[in-house]
């Protein structure tokens, strides 16, 4: 009984959402690691931080919708600490030269649709109107995951797998272009009402 009124009252401590924090938390632990100067071995423990956040991302969700314990809050952070561990992970990326010349531009798309997206979303929520996530967009963002988990991966990765860098990069490019393609997408969906 205690603990149905616990669960009534404190939402915000439901396991699907200690989840969500959980990921918001790994993204500096995880921008820590890919910082370090012992680069080869923190290089796979930031790589297995990304993977436990990626499922947790899973799991977050799915318990939410299974338990009933979908809340106005899980449903705000949940986008936010998605876009918190792919962007800073990016940046990372940035600074230590594994994403580097050309591929620049592919990790300045994906980073500026995340805004636009999400100012978007924003404005429209503000409206009362709902833009739904499509099956590509989600492919979109499946691709993006595995596209940085490659590179956090990089040099280390490299040693283990030939090519696992280039992987990284090929990837990255064509999740930019998915990108450019969903965030097109909702642009459409959402301009009348900007208009209006």
């Amino acid at each position: 009984m205690a603990f149905s009124t616990v669960q009534r009252t404190s939402p915000a401590w439901n396991l699907p959402n200690i989840l969500t924090y959980g990921r918001v938390l790994a993204v500096p632990v995880l921008a820590g690691c890919l910082l370090s100067t012992d680069a080869f071995w923190m290089r796979w423990l930031a790589l297995g931080i990304f993977v436990a956040a990626g499922i947790s991302d899973f799991f977050d969700g799915y318990l939410a919708r299974a338990w009933h314990q979908q809340s106005s809050l899980g449903r705000m952070l949940d986008p936010i600490a998605d876009k918190l561990l792919v962007a800073a992970t990016l940046m990372v990326l940035v600074a230590d030269r594994t994403i580097a010349a050309w591929s620049l531009w592919a990790a300045i798309v994906i980073l500026c649709r995340e805004i636009l997206v999400s100012g978007l979303r924003e404005f429209l929520a503000e409206l009362n109107v709902s833009v739904p996530v499509t099956k590509v967009a989600k492919y979109k963002t499946t691709l993006q995951l595995i596209a940085v988990g490659f590179l956090i991966a990089g040099p280390a990765g490299d040693v283990v797998l030939p090519g696992t860098t280039i992987i990284g990069l090929t990837l990255l490019w064509i999740s930019a272009l998915l990108t450019l393609y969903t965030g097109w997408d909702y642009m459409k969906a959402g301009i009348k009402h900007v208009v209006e």
